[in-house]
């Protein structure tokens, strides 16, 4: 075989181990869409069983970010990317711990979730969550596709989402405040909702970081200490 076909060989081999390293970045984002989507239906209809599933499967989460982990790792060990490559496998690194956090955070969503039905709470005083919630699995989805699309505008417009994210929290963290003062009978119920909303605007926070790392991967900048997320809006 011909030097240069040896060379082609192991181009195309290394191209193949890229594209399935983003492959399972999306197969694990896929699971956490899921588990997002699955326990803010069970916190907001409380469905303690629903609720209970998505904790259990955390675990897969937590397996996939080890898996890819360890593929980026012997990448970088064996293969030594230059320029776009290496950006692609340091921001694959990045985006899988935000992946498994996001997960982290819907189990807590869950978990508040299982609280509450378990309290036989009323639902009435959060369904204003809705909207957070609306924005934020918007956010999950659309940093995604900018990942799948490697789409460095589409991963800038979702991340200034974050800002109304963080709005809809402020004002769900006062409107409880306020209930836990007239009703100090049900603080801890209160103090649950907090806690679910709390999660659910933290991973609103790593869909952020998400985009970030997709606009660092197509255009080679680092944007994570920079306000220009929130400016030049057209």
């Amino acid at each position: 075989m011909k030097q240069s076909d040896v060379a082609t060989h192991i181009s195309q081999q290394f191209n193949e181990e890229l594209e399935e390293i983003r492959h399972s970045v999306l197969s694990m984002g896929g699971l956490v869409e899921q588990q997002l989507a699955d326990a803010v239906t069970a916190l907001l209809s409380l469905n303690p069983e629903l609720a209970e599933l998505v904790i259990e499967k955390d675990t897969r989460i937590n397996e996939l970010e080890l898996k890819i982990d360890e593929e980026c790792t012997r990448i970088l060990a064996l293969r030594q990317p230059t320029a776009s490559d290496l950006r692609l496998v340091i921001g694959v690194f990045r985006i899988i711990t935000d992946l498994e956090r996001m997960g982290d955070e819907a189990a807590k969503v869950a978990r508040m979730g299982l609280d509450l039905s378990l309290m036989n709470a009323s639902n009435k005083t959060y369904l204003e969550m809705e909207n957070l919630t609306s924005h934020v699995i918007q956010m999950v989805n659309q940093s995604l596709d900018s990942f799948a699309r490697m789409d460095a505008e589409t991963a800038l417009q979702t991340a200034r989402i974050d800002k109304r994210v963080d709005r809809e929290y402020e004002a769900i963290t006062r409107q409880l405040i306020t209930l836990m003062m007239e009703d100090p009978r049900n603080v801890r119920h209160f103090i649950d909702v907090i806690w679910a909303a709390r999660a659910i605007e933290r991973i609103g926070d790593h869909a952020r970081n998400i985009c970030e790392q997709v606009i660092y991967i197509v255009r080679g900048t680092d944007i994570r200490h920079s306000d220009i997320i929130y400016r030049d809006r057209s």
